[in-house]
């Protein structure tokens, strides 16, 4: 059952007990009737046995004498499997009793060595008649008179008649307890699911949370459920903790580090021409650096945080927006598909790496940027992963200028302003959200910067 729901692992762990317990409980019933009804069985057929010895007696003539009522018509049905026979036995002559339903039927008797008689002097057999039917044969032997005069009597019943009466008993039982189990499964399956709905109540919780709809686990949960969503809610409120303590701390040691370097950028100004084009340039390449440390920091500290969540769309066309008024020779668009995408990442890093982009992008354009949002390719990225395309009609890169714009503090066009680390900044970005960054040739002819992040993963 390895991935498959609990609902459905305690429906089906409750349906087998079910059918399990309703299967014994049908054979241990079955087995119980059909043990007392072969006892009433062999009940009736002694009780006619002892009304037929005690209707018959011995004449003055020395013979078997006597007309046996036993008060059912299947005695006097030929070929019913319902027989009594009285015969003679020693010196006792005449012929012997039958029942109607008897016939000429002869039923030799088993040997006593073969059968012996209980401590009743009965014994019990079965036999098969004329007309076929299996019949049960109970037989004892009686003396009649004080001169020894002795008969052999015999009783049968039809056993078909006993079957036939607990194969219907087994067929109304296997019915009801059929139905029943239907019924109680449905029961169940009603039980759980309204027992489990709590869990589901948890589950859509902890979704908008995943979406940025919610802070933390809000509802009226059962007692077994309650402390787990309490500790969810610390777990929750433990890591917006370390999320914003991390970034007190980056915010000083940025604050710390800017004055020393502004310091230098501003002592520069008063050096001689060589030795401040070195300063000025070190140190504001040091800054630049600094910056982007402090931003990995933050990053590695919020990354798995459940609540950063950025919504793709405005994000993006903001930033078009911002350059197009900067860039008035340039057409720029923007293709947004979904656009409701919400990416699991803080909205400042999203809008540093996309502004770099953006920005490259302007710098070396002819005419037009186009910034397009799409649901990664399977084959390119894992499942719940987005991808923005940023292409412009420049004259693009061929591979091994695109490897070396990938390396930090790289610049291939020194006319253009830049430290070299837009890109390099946008790949750490990317590779610590879990995403990845790359280079293409655009359909315009000139660079698409692919860049892969992560998506909010809906509940299901």
């Amino acid at each position: 059952m390895k991935g498959s729901s609990l609902t459905a692992r305690v429906l089906l762990l409750a349906s087998v007990w079910a059918v399990i317990a309703l299967v014994a409980i049908a054979i241990v019933i079955s087995q119980l009737y059909r043990s007392g009804s072969e006892r009433a069985f062999n009940e009736l057929l002694r009780a006619h046995l002892n009304s037929v010895i005690n209707a018959v007696s011995v004449n003055d003539a020395g013979r078997l004498a006597g007309n046996p009522q036993l008060g059912d018509l299947v005695f006097d049905q030929p070929g019913s499997g319902w027989i009594w026979l009285v015969e003679p036995l020693g010196m006792l002559g005449g012929p012997r009793l039958a029942s109607i339903s008897a016939g000429d039927l002869t039923i030799p008797p088993p040997g006593t060595d073969a059968l012996p008689f209980n401590d009743r002097y009965q014994r019990s057999y079965s036999a098969t008649d004329d007309a076929g039917n299996r019949m049960e044969i109970i037989e004892t032997e009686v003396e009649l008179d004080s001169e020894g005069h002795a008969a052999r009597f015999r009783v049968g019943g039809n056993r078909a008649v006993l079957e036939d009466d607990i194969a219907a008993f087994s067929h109304n039982l296997y019915l009801a307890l059929a139905l029943f189990g239907i019924g109680s499964l449905l029961v169940n399956a009603v039980a759980i699911l309204y027992g489990l709905k709590p869990l589901d109540q948890a589950r859509q919780a902890l979704g908008r949370i995943r979406a940025g709809e919610a802070q933390k686990l809000d509802g009226a949960f059962p007692r077994e459920i309650a402390p787990l969503a309490g500790e969810i809610n610390a777990l929750i409120e433990a890591n917006h903790r370390v999320v914003e303590r991390a970034r007190m701390q980056v915010g000083n040691l940025a604050h710390s580090l800017k004055t020393p370097i502004a310091v230098l950028i501003n002592e520069s100004r008063d050096m001689g021409p060589a030795h401040a084009k070195l300063v000025r340039t070190q140190a504001e390449t040091m800054q630049a650096q600094v910056q982007t440390y402090l931003d990995r920091a933050r990053i590695a500290a919020q990354r798995g945080s459940v609540l950063a969540r950025t919504e793709a769309a405005p994000v993006i066309e903001r930033l078009v927006r911002v350059m197009a008024k900067l860039n008035r020779d340039l057409d720029f668009s923007t293709d947004i598909d979904p656009k409701d995408a919400v990416l699991a990442m803080e909205s400042q890093d999203l809008e540093e790496a996309l502004g770099n982009l953006v920005e490259n992008a302007a710098k070396f354009a002819r005419s037009h940027v186009v910034v397009r949002l799409r649901p990664a390719p399977d084959a390119a990225a894992p499942r719940g992963m987005m991808r923005i395309d940023i292409e412009d009609d420049g004259p693009g890169l061929d591979e091994a200028g695109m490897a070396e714009a990938m390396k930090r503090g790289r610049r291939l066009d020194e006319s253009k302003p830049g430290t070299g680390l837009g890109l390099s900044i946008v790949a750490e970005i990317a590779s610590e959200y879990k995403g990845g960054f790359a280079l293409a040739r655009a359909q315009a002819g000139g660079l698409s910067a692919q860049l892969t992040l992560p998506a909010v993963a809906t509940a299901e």
